[in-house]
Order: C-alpha cells, then sequence, then structure tokens
C-alpha cells in the first residue's frame, strides 16, 4: 500500500503541484495587484526623474568632505545583547553617556521600542571592549568603513565627484577606499571601532518591540573628537578647489571628556576654516544625534552660520528647532512625523537661522566687516530625510540646482543603501507615505495627492521651492547605518 501511494505521488505530484500554484494566481488578491503595480509606477516615475540630469564625466564635481572616520562593526543588537545576558530593565530610560551594564540596557531600550536611531559615547573601556570582544564571532557580523565623512565621501565619489577626505585613517582602511578620494590627514596604526546594534522593524528585546527597522551605535572613540586631520586639510583645501565642502562627524565630540576650553578651540578653528574659504563655495553641515546642549549651542556659534546648506533627519530637526526656540533639547521625537509637521518645522528652522543671520549683520557697523562676514551665510537648502519620505527647501536664485531630480535621488538611495542593493525591486518595498498630505498643519492649508506618475511635488513659498518624494521603505533590511550620510551625499551630488 506504502509503495502505492509513492508511486501516485511521484506521477501526479507534479501535476497536483502546478494545480496549487495556478489556484493561488487565480484566487491572488487584486489589491495585491493593484499594490504592485503602484509600486512599479512610482519606482520607474523616480528613476525618470533621477535620470533627468546626468553627471558630467569630463569635469567631475570637486567635494572636500571631513572629518574622522572609523571602522564600523554591524551585529543584530538583540542577538549580541543576549550573548553578553545583558539583564533586561523595565526602566527604558535616556543616558547622556553610557557607564555601566544597566545604562547600556535602559538606554537601549528607550530607543528600541520606537524604532529611534541613536549614537552614544561609551566612558566605560572595559564595557566597550567586551562588547566588540563577543561581536566578532558572532554570526552574520560585518566590518565596513564608518563614519559619516567616508560614507558621505564614498557615495559621492560612486556618483561621479572627486573627493578630497579629511581623516586619520590607517593604510588598510585608506586601501579599500574609491580611486576618486583622496585623504588629507595624518596615518593611524589601528582604526577606532565604532559598534553598531542593527534591529529590524517587529523585533523582540524582553518585552519591548521595535516600531522600525534601525541601529543603536556606541563607541569608545579617543581620536575622531579632536579633529587631527583639519590642519593638512585646510592645506590641501586651496590646491584641490572644492565646489562644496561638507562638515560631518561632530557627534564624535558630543560629551567627550574634553578639557576646559578645549572643544571651543577646536571648533573657532573649524570656523576659521570655513570663513577663509570663498563665498562661492559651497558649505555643507551634516547633522547628527546631539544630546549634550552646550555642544549644540557651540555649533550654532562656531559651524552653522558658515554653511549654506544644512542635512538632518526626523530626529535632528525638531532637535535643533527646539534648541533655536530657547527650549531643551529633544532627545527622542516622532520617528514617523506627517509630512505637514516636518515641512512646519523645516519652515521654521530656515526662518530662524536667516534671521538670526539677518540680526548679526545689523549688529555689526558697515565700517567694521561686510554683511556676508558678518552674519556668515545665509540658508539656502535644507534637506530632511525620514523613513517615508524625502523633503528640501531651496532658496529661488541660490546655487543649488535640480532640486527635483535630487530629491528624488535621495530616495532612491534611501532603498539602495538600505536594501543594499543596487537595482531596486518593488517585490521588497513598500510606501508607507501618506496617499496624500498636507502642505502644513494650519487650518485650511492645501492637500497634494501622491501622483504615481510624478511622486515629486514640488511648489514655490515665499523665497523658496519646496520639493517631497515618496521612500520606497526597504521590507528586507541588510543594513540602516550610513542611511542618512548616503542619502544627503546623494542629494548633494545632483545640486553642485
Amino acid at each position: 500500500m506504502e509503495a502505492g501511494s509513492r508511486v501516485s505521488w511521484v506521477k501526479y505530484g507534479p501535476v497536483v503541484s502546478l494545480l496549487v500554484v495556478l489556484l493561488a494566481i487565480w484566487f491572488r488578491s487584486p489589491q495585491s495587484d493593484v499594490l504592485e503595480d503602484r509600486l512599479d509606477t512610482v519606482l520607474s516615475s523616480l528613476l525618470r526623474a533621477e535620470q533627468k540630469v546626468g553627471m558630467n564625466d569630463v569635469a567631475r564635481p570637486r567635494v572636500a568632505v571631513g572629518f574622522g572616520g572609523c571602522v564600523d562593526l554591524i551585529v543584530d543588537g538583540v542577538t549580541l545583547l543576549n550573548k553578553i545576558s545583558l539583564p533586561l530593565t523595565d526602566h527604558p530610560l535616556h543616558h547622556d553617556y553610557i557607564e555601566s551594564t544597566e545604562q547600556l540596557a535602559q538606554s537601549f531600550a528607550y530607543f528600541f521600542a520606537p524604532g529611534a536611531a541613536a549614537e552614544r559615547f561609551m566612558l566605560n573601556d572595559t564595557l566597550f571592549n567586551e562588547l566588540v570582544e563577543a561581536s566578532r564571532d558572532l554570526p552574520g557580523n560585518r566590518w565596513a568603513v564608518g563614519g559619516n565623512a567616508p560614507v558621505m565621501a564614498g557615495r559621492m565619489a560612486t556618483e561621479g565627484c572627486d573627493v578630497l577626505l579629511g581623516g586619520s585613517f590607517s593604510p588598510d582602511f585608506v586601501d579599500v577606499l574609491s580611486q576618486h578620494i583622496s585623504v588629507a590627514g595624518n596615518i593611524v596604526e589601528e582604526p577606532d571601532i565604532h559598534l553598531i546594534l542593527e534591529y529590524p522593524s517587529g523585533a523582540k528585546w524582553g518585552n519591548y518591540t521595535s516600531r522600525r527597522a534601525n541601529r543603536y551605535i556606541v563607541h569608545s572613540d579617543d581620536h575622531n573628537p579632536y579633529l587631527a586631520s583639519m590642519e593638512e586639510f585646510a592645506e590641501k583645501l586651496e590646491d584641490f578647489q572644492p565646489d562644496l565642502v561638507v562638515v560631518g562627524g561632530l557627534q564624535m565630540m558630543d560629551n567627550f571628556p574634553f578639557q576646559s576650553g578645549e572643544r571651543e578651540a577646536l571648533l573657532s578653528r573649524l570656523a576659521d576654516l570655513l570663513s577663509s574659504s570663498s563665498p562661492q563655495i559651497g558649505v555643507h553641515f551634516e547633522m547628527a544625534s546631539f544630546v549634550e546642549e552646550s555642544i549644540m549651542e557651540d555649533l550654532l556659534h562656531y559651524v552653522i552660520p558658515h554653511a549654506d546648506s544644512m542635512g538632518m533627519n526626523e530626529q535632528e530637526l525638531p532637535n535643533l528647532l527646539s534648541l533655536l526656540k530657547g527650549s531643551n533639547i529633544t532627545v527622542l521625537s516622532d520617528p514617523n512625523p506627517r509630512v505637514a509637521t516636518v515641512l512646519d518645522q523645516m519652515r521654521e528652522v530656515y526662518r530662524i537661522l536667516n534671521q538670526r543671520r539677518n540680526d548679526a549683520n545689523d549688529a555689526v557697523p558697515e565700517s567694521d566687516t561686510n554683511g556676508a562676514e558678518a552674519g556668515g551665510k545665509s540658508l539656502t537648502r535644507l534637506h530632511v530625510h525620514t523613513l517615508a519620505f524625502q523633503a528640501m527647501i531651496v532658496t529661488h536664485g541660490s546655487q543649488w540646482k535640480n532640486t527635483m531630480s535630487a530629491t528624488a535621488k535621495a530616495s532612491l538611495t534611501a532603498n539602495r543603501h538600505v536594501c543594499g542593493s543596487d537595482d531596486i525591486d518593488p517585490g521588497k518595498a513598500r510606501l508607507i507615505m501618506d496617499d496624500s498630505f498636507s502642505v502644513s498643519r494650519r487650518e485650511g492649508s492645501q492637500r497634494i495627492p501622491l501622483q504615481e506618475t510624478r511622486p515629486v511635488s514640488c511648489w514655490d513659498e515665499e523665497d523658496y521651492e519646496i520639493c517631497v518624494a515618496p521612500v520606497l521603505v526597504c521590507t528586507e533590511v541588510y543594513q540602516t547605518a550610513g542611511g542618512g550620510d548616503n542619502v544627503s551625499a546623494a542629494g548633494l551630488v545632483l545640486q553642485i
């Protein structure tokens, strides 16, 4: 009897399998077909928008990017914490820096549940080294070039730029950089390691479940906070003749135990470097996860006035705005904000920073200095990258061009980086931006529908243009770390 059953299955099994497949297709939800068609249309439309602007291979844009860099050790965060038997906590709590396993558990839980990106300095070298050693033989771990500056430099080189990178790296680190990247900085024997605890959407750690994929970063970096490459970077800058200077990585200074006045002296030197460059050279400052109020105030004094472009995520935008309005910084904000909320915050940051610049100019007599030097540069470009969408404000008549195409490219780069593939697969993506959005939270504000054939929405307001593009959110995450740097860099490339 058993033999007969086996013969029957061998004979009819393929037919049954075929029938199952045909039935699955027959009963497939029409809604699934509609969603797939919609994603295909949005993707092809974004690609067309991106390709409207081509890069000039004969005259590659020249970009100088500082400062610092590291080696990222990327692991599954929950797997690592379980391996070291980190005690679970019932008290999610924000800490400016990490000194103990208890603080690590509280801080990780605080950001893990909402799925918000965070980066913290670890004062406890012993604990950090234990985490690194536990990570080295963790299944699925990966090593990668890390740090805001090297990641942005790598993306810009890939997209067609020649790059001067300011940082102190090991010979092995330099060897893996693109041939289109030249380095200004000292040679170090061993690069600093930053530990990236990645987690997917729906990951569980104890009683906590992550609302979205993200990462929690810890480091014990004692080189990058000193901007050691700045002097050589400044020396090479004149001969390099960049079209754009990008500043990032300054969060390494956050809660670092400097001597009194040391950080201010370093940032003052950076301000001198930025102010001495030609006014025609654009300066972009990439924000990051800052929690120390005093360094945010230092950035507002020494760095931000010299930047005419800024990039940040949905956590960093309200953080900056809160400080600009005289309140405390916001450690944790909504990780999935609505478009109208972000646009209103962007308008306020744009208005306040430019008003501060104008007030500074008015306070200095014309006989002492010209207006541009007195108050620094006007902010003419603001790019906010979120999980669901990209948004840009660009001043009319400014040097920044191709805003619509740049917004589309930023959106596509978000998927490419997080999925780990240059080819975007709509089957591994979804749209989470609303089918229509209000341009402001003010009552009576216009609503703009998401048009699949023209997914990048652009319109004029006051003295600037706003563009918003949906992101094809990756559903099979390869890596979230470095996402903002890749997205921001890609958006800049088409606007130089």
